[in-house]
């Protein structure tokens, strides 16, 4: 047998692996490290320049910044196939991020792939497991204790694969990336899908799942439908009480939560320059709400300020020389415009249960009253990774210091989420988190918190109806406090925090007046604070783990009998057969996001135990059958039960199944358990009308069929108590539909169409069952 390092050497040739630490060294102009944690991986401005002079001479026209970017890192740019919304692009990203919930089952994958160490840079971010729940040291040395195990395995497998680990305490993945590891041109991955916040750097930034994740870390081209690109142009300037979320509350609003899947919306036009780096983050970050692949704003005098106030003036510096290559040329297409002019933009807040009903808050107490949602505003949270900024925390801290000096403080509850370390020191420092404080905040610790499901929510009783505002990303049902009828309204920073002092919906800080401890009436001015401390940032605790030079000595320990760790077993593969007599698992009615499919919240603590995980499987969609969710007929007994349990029967007994959906089946996170868990328990595949991007995805990653209705009026023909036939997989190829053979009881039949947008490699993984056991088919030979 060969000797291992030869194995390796072998499958990176067959997979056309770069030899990323040898070429990131080579022809620099000028040698700056991507970060100061990698002083020795330098990005690579030149092989950008020389990839979009390929690409351009090719084809002859003027390039959008997305594209840029993207073709910029192209695998074989004199030869890539480039037609937007067709053809499959193959891709070489400079570095992958993962956080905790999803770096477990990514490094799981990554373990059983049999490679030594990540081909790129690495990390792994600890920010999803901390309940809220006391306070911020509280829930941390909670959390430290709860997770303890889940810690040591990501911190032990990082030092092993050499990836870099941040403990937890350190911050939400997305603000770490913007303050450490983003930058202008970089092609970043990251298995979350709010990783396009580091667009606001100008990278283009794009969410995944963990085995996305792993062919990167592995050194394997990436592949990604080549996306159509959305100009944003902006005009005017933001001011008042106008803030950056009001661009993109007013953007999910047009275009919904599906309009822009496939694409990459690129803000730009002179109203960018009236954004703070921070603030174009914040906007591309809730771009992952309108089904974007990402959103990217063009380098400017905004982002070389904040690399400088980051201690990263060197990149900087190197973006100026380079500066004709991050930003559109002029006259460039795009597949749609949207224009918005911000002198005219309005405070905008959307809700409840969807983050694209948009209203303008002038609005919403009087749509609240008429639609009867409850006007009377429980809590108010603030922070997550979408507006946890020191310039979100000093507008929120400019508006609590006006009611404070009223005698005032806020009527509803009123939570603080710090977005990393760095901002919880530097707002300690200069006095916003006191303010915050006294006017009745509690501020949490460094982490995703309420925004995740991670809530130990005291002041209601589940089933209860009521209000909360936000200043994060998504709200969808049940999504922050497992409430079905909490009425979540996302909006920003300054305004959450204007409606927790008023503490109800019915209230416009622009135009209505408060009444303070005097019995005076006034009103809020509008805030003011500062983009980036006057003084430099105060870092904090040191919270970072080298990965040692050396790892041979290191151990990687994974439990038998652990409850939330599970080393992974390969995926049968293809038997070669057409898919006969499948059973309907659940014909799901309406909205089914990856919330639905696979739960948050408590449910985190399985995100490294596939099994464990999978009790969870879809316990949240809509039967059609029974409008009812976690309850399907089983088509043997004929009994209702828990949607995992049946499933778990057909497995038992050999019965393969399917799962009827919607449109945009699969929308929200980037979380692959939602395509794990139904492979896990004998699903086939997931016929719908639509799919969002990042599921349809990981789906196809784990050897299941993601297939759409060629007439989405056919989801119509198919009832819960039918059986199913998908013929045509002998013949699998691109383009070609499948046919699908519905046997209603009665005996009749009828056939229809299903399309997919596989390519020749998705199919072999289909064939191998998995992407991961096609991976270890090329090592084998």
């Amino acid at each position: 047998m060969a000797p291992y390092s030869l194995l390796v050497t072998r499958l990176q040739k067959a997979l056309g692996v770069r030899q990323y630490h040898v070429a990131s060294v080579l022809c620099q102009r000028a040698k700056v490290a991507m970060s100061h944690f990698e002083p020795h991986e330098y990005i690579r401005y030149d092989l950008l320049e020389k990839n979009i002079d390929i690409v351009r001479k090719r084809l002859n026209r003027p390039l959008t910044l997305s594209e840029k970017i993207v073709y910029g890192h192209l695998d074989d740019p004199a030869k890539q196939e480039i037609e937007r919304g067709k053809t499959y692009l193959r891709l070489r990203p400079d570095r992958v991020a993962m956080q905790d919930a999803t770096a477990q089952m990514a490094m799981l994958q990554f373990i059983s792939s049999g490679l030594p160490k990540v081909a790129v840079p690495s990390t792994i971010h600890c920010d999803h497991l901390i309940e809220a729940q006391l306070g911020g040291e509280k829930d941390l040395r909670r959390a430290k204790d709860i997770n303890q195990e889940v810690y040591n395995f990501l911190a032990t497998a990082g030092a092993k694969y050499g990836v870099g680990f941040w403990r937890p305490g350190s911050g939400i993945i997305h603000q770490i990336i913007l303050e450490n590891y983003a930058y202008p041109g970089v092609l970043l991955i990251g298995t979350d899908s709010h990783t396009p916040n580091g667009g606001g750097l100008g990278g283009i930034c794009i969410g995944v799942g963990g085995a996305d994740a792993v062919d990167v870390m592995a050194g394997i081209p990436w592949e990604l439908k080549c996306p159509k690109v959305i100009g944003v142009k902006l005009t005017g300037s933001l001011s008042g009480w106008t803030s950056p979320k009001d661009v993109i509350l007013k953007v999910a609003g047009i275009l919904t939560v599906k309009g822009g899947t496939g694409a990459i919306v690129e803000y730009h036009g002179p109203g960018v320059d009236s954004i703070s780096c921070t603030g174009m983050a914040t906007i591309c970050n809730m771009g992952a709400e309108i089904g974007a692949t990402t959103s990217v704003f063009p380098y400017n005098h905004r982002m070389k300020k904040y690399l400088s106030k980051t201690g990263r003036e060197e990149i900087a510096k190197l973006a100026d020389e380079y500066k004709d290559h991050l930003v559109p040329d002029p006259g460039c297409h795009y597949d749609q415009l949207i224009e918005i002019n911000l002198n005219e933009l309005k405070p905008h807040i959307n809700g409840p249960f969807t983050p694209d009903l948009a209203h303008p808050v002038a609005d919403v107490g009087a749509v609240a009253e008429k639609e009867g949602w409850p006007l009377d505003i429980r809590v108010g949270l603030i922070g997550s990774c979408t507006n946890s900024s020191y310039e979100d925390m000093g507008r929120s801290a400019a508006v609590a210091k006006q009611a404070l000096a009223r005698g005032l403080k806020c009527k509803s509850q009123f939570t603080i989420t710090p977005g990393s370390e760095q901002i919880r020191a530097t707002i300690e420092r200069d006095g916003y988190a006191q303010i915050l404080r006294e006017v009745g905040g509690i501020v949490l610790a460094n982490a995703c918190g309420p925004c995740i499901g991670q809530w130990d929510r005291k002041d209601i009783k589940k089933g209860e109806k009521n209000t909360i505002v936000t200043s994060y990303n998504r709200n969808f049902t049940g999504r922050n406090d497992a409430n079905p009828e909490t009425h979540a309204f996302v909006t920003s920073p300054e305004i959450v925090t204007a409606l927790a002092i008023a503490g109800t919906l019915n209230f416009n800080p622009e135009t209505d007046f408060l009444t303070g401890k005097d019995g005076k009436k006034f009103k809020l001015e509008a805030p003011d604070a500062d983009e980036l401390p006057r003084a430099e940032f105060d870092p904090g605790q040191d919270t970072y783990q080298h990965p040692p030079k050396d790892s041979s000595g290191q151990r990687v320990d994974v439990s038998p009998t652990s409850q939330r760790l599970q080393l992974l077993e390969p995926f049968d593969k293809w038997d070669g057969k057409d898919l006969e007599d499948l059973q309907i698992l659940i014909k799901v009615k309406g909205k089914c996001t990856t919330d639905h499919i696979s739960a948050a919240g408590p449910w985190l603590k399985f995100r490294g135990h596939l099994d464990n995980i999978s009790n969870n499987l879809l316990i949240g969609a809509i039967n059609i059958e029974n409008g009812k969710a976690n309850s399907v007929r089983n088509a043997v007994t004929q009994e209702f039960g828990p949607v995992p349990d049946t499933a778990r029967y057909y497995k038992k007994h050999g019965i393969r199944w399917v799962v009827i959906g919607d449109e945009n089946y699969g929308e929200g996170s980037s979380r692959e358990h939602a395509a794990l868990e139904p492979r896990h328990l004998g699903g086939r595949a997931i016929i719908t009308k639509s799919f969002a991007r990042i599921h349809e995805t990981n789906l196809k990653k784990q050897g299941l069929l993601p297939l759409t209705f060629a007439d989405p009026a056919d989801y119509n023909k198919i009832h819960p108590v039918d059986k199913l036939t998908i013929q045509g997989l002998k013949d699998f190829a691109p383009g070609k539909p499948l046919k699908c053979i519905i046997k209603h009881p009665n005996g009749t039949q009828e056939t229809i169409l299903l399309n997919h947008t596989f390519n020749e490699t998705q199919i072999e993984w289909f064939r191998a069952g998995s992407a991961l056991n096609r991976m270890k088919e090329l090592q084998q030979h």
